[in-house]
C-alpha cells in the first residue's frame, strides 16, 4: 500500500465520486441550519432536509468532505488514540438515483484500487436481514461470506429519529493486524480492541418509521455514507493513532520542540502526561481555528461557549506543558499550511482568528488566577485542619467546571503542597454534570420538519426579485397564506401572506430590513399595505393587510416605498464604507461579525479586542466621509464565487452564497459579496456620523451611526442643546467644557467631604453601628447603612475588623433601590475556613444578584430588598458550615 498524505485522500475522494457523476459541495459551515443541532456533526446534516422530503435536491448524487465538530465526550479527547472535537468526513450522497449495489462496488473500489488497501485485511457487516447487500458484497464484489458479517439492529440500522426515514447500514472494517488484537479467541470484528477499524459506513436509507413501528418504502431510495478523513489517513500512513498523521504532527512537532519534551517521553507517567497535553492542544487548536473562521465568537452559551472552553482547555494544558503567557496563535500559520487548501478561510480570516484567541487567553490568565485563590483557601485549610490532607472532589470539580482546571493540574497543584485529591468525588460529581446535560439537551435527532412554506417552495417557481433597478412593478398572486394556513382568498382588514411571481420588495436578509408600500388590486379596486418582506429559500412572501377581498390569481402592481428604501441603501452602503475603515484604522483583523440596516440607523458588529479611542472614531469617520465626498459610483457585478474571492471581495462569515455570487464595489476602496440595495454613488449617502460605540461581547465590538437627514437632524439637535447649553451654565461655547468640568469637580469635593462626615459619625463607636455574634470561635459583625458607597463600605470595614481577631464583617447598604454587600475576613478567619467570596455568592443570589471574591475580601449586591433581612440571616449558618468543613 502506497503511503499518502491526508490532503492527497481527501483529494482522491472528492475526484472519485466527480468521476462516478457526483457534485462536488466545498464543506458546509460548521453552524448548521438545523436547530436542533449546535455543530455540523457529520456529512449529511448539511443535507437533511432532502432525507426528510422537505425539499428537492439540486442534484442526484452528491461528495463532499465535511468539517464536523462533535462535543459529546471533551474530557476524552487526548486521552484515546481516536477521540476528536474538530474532524473530517468524507461522504456520498445519492437520492433516488444509484442505491446498494453502486456503493458498495464504487466504494470497495475506491478503497482497493484508488487508496490500495489490501483486500484481504477488508471486511464488511451488513443488517441481518439485508440480503441485498450481502449479495452485492459476496457476488459483484467477490468478499467470501467468512469475511461478510450480519449484525443487528443495534449495529447496523440507522435511524434519523422515533419517526422518519431509515434503513440498515453496511460498515468497512480494516484488519490492522494480529499486534492490534486482544488476543482472544473470540477476537474479531466487533471486539472492542484495536485490531479491527470501522472506516467506512454506509447507509441505506429505503424505509419511513410510522408511529407504530412500522416500516413503509420509501418513495426513493437514497445512499449517505461517511468516513474519518483523519481514521483514513492512520491506516493509509500505517501509524497507531490519528495523532500521528501528517494532519496533526505538524502540531505536534511544534508543542514537542516548545516544550522541549519528545512525543512518547522516556519516562512511561511522564510521557503518557506530556502526551495527553500535547494531543489536547492539537486537536483543540483545530477546533478552535475552524470555528473562528466560519464566524463563531466566544460567549457564554451555545457555540461560542464551546468554542471558549476548548480554547481554556488547551490554554490550561499549555500550562502543564511549562507555556506561559498566549501561545495558541502560534498554531494558525501552521494550520494553514496543513489545512488551507482546500479550506482557505483559514488564511482568509487569519488575522481575526489571532486577535480573538489573543484575547480569549488573555481573558483565561485572569481565570485561573481566581482559581488559583480557591484552591489555595482550601489548602490552607487541610493543612490547618490537621485532619487527612485530601481536596474533597466537588472543590475538585469546581476548579474544573468554574474555573477550568483540567484534573490533571489540580493533581499537580495538590502534589506540590502535599495533598491528596478525592477522585472518586470528583468523577461523581463530573457524572452527575452529564446526567444535567443528557436531560437538558433531550433533542431529537432531527427537530427539521417541512412547512407550508417549504411545500410552496417545492410547487412554485423562484421570485423574481426586480427591486435592484426598480421600485414599481406588476406582478400576478400565485399563492396566498392566511392564519389558518393556505387559502384561495384573503379578507378585508386582516393580515396575509402573498407570494408574487415577481416583486420589487427586497426581502429582509443580511441585517439589511424589508421594504414597505403598497399592492393594488386595480381590477377589484383593493388596496394593501405591505408591512413585512420576508424570504423563503427561493421565494419572497409579502406580509399585508387588504381593505378589500383580494384572492390568487389577481394581477397587482406594487409599488415600494422610495423613501424609505432611499434611507436604507445610505445606510447599507455606508456598512461597507464602514467595514473597510475599520480595517484600514485598527487593523486587518478587523471582520464583520454582524449588521442591522434600517432607515434611522445602521448598526455594525465586528471583531476587535478594546473600545476604540475618540482619536479612532474620528479616524474612522474622516476614511468614511471621505469617500462619500470623493462621488465615487459603485460597481455591482455578478461573477462566480472562486472569482470574486480572487478579486479580494470579503464574504461574511455567516452568510450562504451560491456558485453565482454578486459583487459590489466602490472602486479603489473596498470589495464585498452582498445581495443587499445600495446608492448609485458615494455621494448619495450625504454624510456619515458615528453616534455610539460599544462592546457586545467577548472581542465583539458595535459601532451605531447614522446617514443622510437622520445625520442633519443629529447636527441640529446637537446644536440646539450645546446653544441651551451655555445659556444655562452663562458660559461661551469655547469655555464650555471647561465651566462644566470645574461644576462637576465642586460637586465631587462636597460629596467626598460628605461622605468623610458620615463615615466619622458612623465609626466614632464601632460597637454600636454593628450587631455581633460568637460562630464557631469567630466573632462575626454584621452592620446595615443607608446610602453608603461601596468603597465607603470597606473603609468601614476595615476599622471593624481592626477591633478583634479572628473575626468576619459583613456590611450591607441600601443605595436608590439596590443593596451593595461587602464582607471581611481576617487571616485568622480564613486560616479556620472562613471565605467570604463563597458567603457574598450565596448571600447575593438570595437578593437576586451575584457577587464574589478572594477568601478575604468579596462584593456583591442584589434587588430584592425584602429578603436583606433573611439573606443577613443565613450568613451565620453559612459561616458555620464553612468552619465546620
Amino acid at each position: 500500500m502506497q503511503r499518502r498524505g491526508g490532503k492527497e485522500l481527501r483529494e482522491l475522494f472528492v475526484n472519485f465520486w466527480q468521476q462516478k457523476g457526483s457534485h462536488h459541495y466545498p464543506s458546509f459551515s460548521l453552524i448548521p441550519d438545523d436547530p436542533s443541532l449546535l455543530f455540523t456533526i457529520a456529512g449529511m446534516v448539511p443535507f437533511k432536509a432532502y432525507y426528510l422530503g422537505i425539499r428537492a435536491p439540486e442534484y442526484p448524487h452528491a461528495v463532499t468532505c465535511q468539517k464536523c465538530v462533535r462535543t459529546n465526550d471533551i474530557e476524552n479527547v487526548g486521552r484515546t488514540a481516536r477521540h476528536h472535537t474538530f474532524f473530517e468526513m468524507l461522504g456520498n450522497f445519492a437520492w433516488g438515483s444509484y442505491f446498494k449495489k453502486e456503493a458498495i462496488v464504487w466504494g470497495w473500489e475506491f478503497l482497493t484500487e484508488v487508496v490500495g488497501l489490501e483486500p484481504h485485511r477488508l471486511y464488511a457487516s451488513v443488517y441481518q436481514d439485508d440480503e441485498e447487500a450481502f449479495g452485492a458484497w459476496h457476488s459483484l464484489v467477490g468478499l467470501p461470506e467468512a469475511r461478510i458479517l450480519r449484525f443487528g439492529q443495534e449495529e447496523n440500522y440507522w435511524f434519523m429519529g422515533e419517526e422518519g426515514p431509515c434503513g440498515p447500514c453496511s460498515e468497512i472494517y480494516y484488519d490492522r493486524g494480529e499486534n492490534y488484537g486482544c488476543s482472544s479467541p473470540t477476537c474479531g470484528v466487533g471486539c472492542d480492541c484495536d485490531r479491527f477499524m470501522e472506516i467506512w459506513n454506509l447507509v441505506f436509507t429505503q424505509y419511513d418509521r410510522q408511529k407504530n413501528g412500522s416500516l413503509s418504502p420509501l418513495p426513493r431510495s437514497n445512499i449517505d455514507t461517511g468516513m474519518g478523513l483523519e481514521r483514513l489517513t492512520s491506516i493509509v500512513q500505517g501509524v497507531d493513532t490519528d495523532y500521528e498523521t501528517d494532519l496533526f504532527m505538524p502540531l505536534i512537532e511544534y508543542t514537542c520542540k516548545k516544550a522541549g519534551i519528545r512525543y512518547g517521553g522516556n519516562s512511561a507517567n511522564a510521557g503518557n502526561k506530556n502526551d495527553m497535553a500535547v494531543r489536547v492542544i492539537a486537536d483543540h487548536a483545530r477546533s478552535v481555528a475552524f470555528m473562528l473562521a466560519d464566524g463563531v465568537l466566544p460567549a457564554n452559551d451555545g457555540p461560542g461557549y464551546v468554542l471558549r472552553r476548548l480554547l481554556r482547555r488547551a490554554a490550561r494544558y499549555g500550562r502543564l506543558l511549562g507555556f506561559e503567557g498566549g501561545f495558541l496563535r502560534e498554531y494558525v500559520p501552521i494550520l494553514i499550511d496543513v489545512m488551507g487548501d482546500p479550506y482557505r478561510e483559514l488564511a482568509e480570516h487569519r488575522l481575526t482568528i489571532e486577535e480573538i484567541i489573543d484575547v480569549e487567553e488573555s481573558r483565561f490568565e485572569k481565570t485561573l488566577m481566581q482559581g488559583t485563590d480557591l484552591f489555595d483557601a482550601e489548602a490552607a485549610r487541610l493543612k490547618s485542619s490537621g485532619g487527612a490532607k485530601l481536596l474533597p472532589g466537588d472543590v475538585a470539580f469546581a476548579l474544573y467546571d468554574t474555573y477550568g482546571f483540567p484534573l490533571e493540574l489540580t493533581l499537580e497543584m495538590a502534589a506540590e503542597q502535599g495533598i491528596s485529591v478525592d477522585r472518586k468525588g470528583f468523577e461523581e460529581a463530573m457524572e452527575a454534570q452529564r446526567q444535567r446535560a443528557r436531560s437538558k439537551s433531550k433533542q431529537k435527532k432531527s427537530s427539521l420538519s417541512g412547512d407550508v412554506y417549504t411545500d410552496l417552495e417545492n410547487e412554485l417557481p423562484a421570485t423574481v426579485f426586480t427591486g435592484y433597478s426598480q421600485c414599481r412593478g406588476r406582478a400576478r398572486i400565485l399563492a396566498l397564506l392566511t392564519g389558518e394556513g393556505r387559502g384561495e382568498k384573503g379578507e378585508p382588514g386582516k393580515d396575509c401572506e402573498l407570494v408574487l411571481d415577481a416583486t420589487p420588495f427586497y426581502a429582509e436578509r443580511g441585517g439589511e430590513v424589508g421594504d414597505t408600500g403598497r399592492i393594488f388590486a386595480e381590477d377589484a379596486e383593493v388596496t394593501m399595505e405591505v408591512m413585512d418582506v420576508v424570504p423563503h429559500g427561493p421565494l419572497i412572501t409579502h406580509r399585508v393587510k387588504p381593505d378589500g377581498v383580494v384572492k390568487v390569481g389577481m394581477e397587482v402592481r406594487c409599488e415600494v416605498d422610495d423613501r424609505r428604501r432611499g434611507a436604507i441603501r445610505r445606510n447599507h452602503t455606508a456598512t461597507h464604507l464602514l467595514h473597510e475603515a475599520l480595517g484600514r484604522v485598527l487593523g486587518g483583523h478587523v471582520r464583520q461579525a454582524g449588521s442591522l440596516v434600517t432607515d434611522r440607523i445602521l448598526r455594525f458588529d465586528f471583531t476587535h479586542h478594546s473600545p476604540l479611542s475618540g482619536e479612532h472614531i474620528a479616524e474612522v469617520e474622516r476614511v468614511v466621509n471621505e469617500q462619500i465626498l470623493a462621488n465615487v459610483a459603485l460597481e455591482v457585478t455578478e461573477c462566480g464565487r472562486d472569482e470574486a474571492r480572487q478579486r479580494g471581495a470579503k464574504a461574511l462569515f455567516d452568510e450562504k452564497y451560491g456558485d453565482v455570487v454578486r459583487v459590489v464595489a466602490v472602486p479603489g476602496f473596498s470589495t464585498e459579496l452582498c445581495g443587499g440595495l445600495h446608492v448609485r454613488a458615494t455621494g448619495d449617502i450625504g454624510l456619515f456620523k458615528i453616534v455610539r460605540e460599544e462592546s457586545v461581547g467577548s472581542g465583539t465590538r458595535r459601532i451605531s451611526a447614522l446617514t443622510g437627514m437622520n445625520t442633519l437632524e443629529l447636527l441640529q439637535h446637537t446644536s440646539l442643546l450645546i446653544a441651551r447649553l451655555t445659556g444655562a451654565l452663562s458660559a461661551e461655547e469655547s469655555n464650555l467644557l471647561a465651566k462644566a468640568e470645574a461644576l462637576l469637580d465642586e460637586n465631587r469635593q462636597l460629596q467626598r467631604q460628605l461622605q468623610e462626615i458620615r463615615v466619622k459619625e458612623l465609626t466614632r463607636n464601632t460597637d454600636s453601628a454593628f450587631e455581633e455574634k460568637e460562630v464557631g470561635g469567630i466573632l462575626l459583625q454584621t452592620g446595615k447603612f443607608s446610602q453608603i458607597a461601596p468603597e465607603t463600605l470597606r473603609e468601614i470595614g476595615d476599622k471593624a475588623k481592626a477591633r478583634r481577631t479572628p473575626t468576619v464583617v459583613v456590611l450591607a447598604s441600601l443605595v436608590d433601590q439596590n443593596c451593595h454587600l461587602a464582607v471581611m475576613a481576617d487571616d485568622a478567619a480564613v486560616k479556620k475556613g472562613a471565605n467570604a467570596g463563597a458567603i457574598v455568592k450565596e448571600t447575593s443570589a438570595l437578593l437576586g444578584g451575584r457577587g464574589g471574591g478572594r477568601p478575604n475580601m468579596a462584593q456583591g449586591g442584589g434587588k430584592d430588598l425584602a429578603r436583606l433581612d433573611e439573606a443577613l440571616l443565613q450568613i451565620e449558618s453559612l459561616l458555620m458550615k464553612q468552619l465546620q468543613k
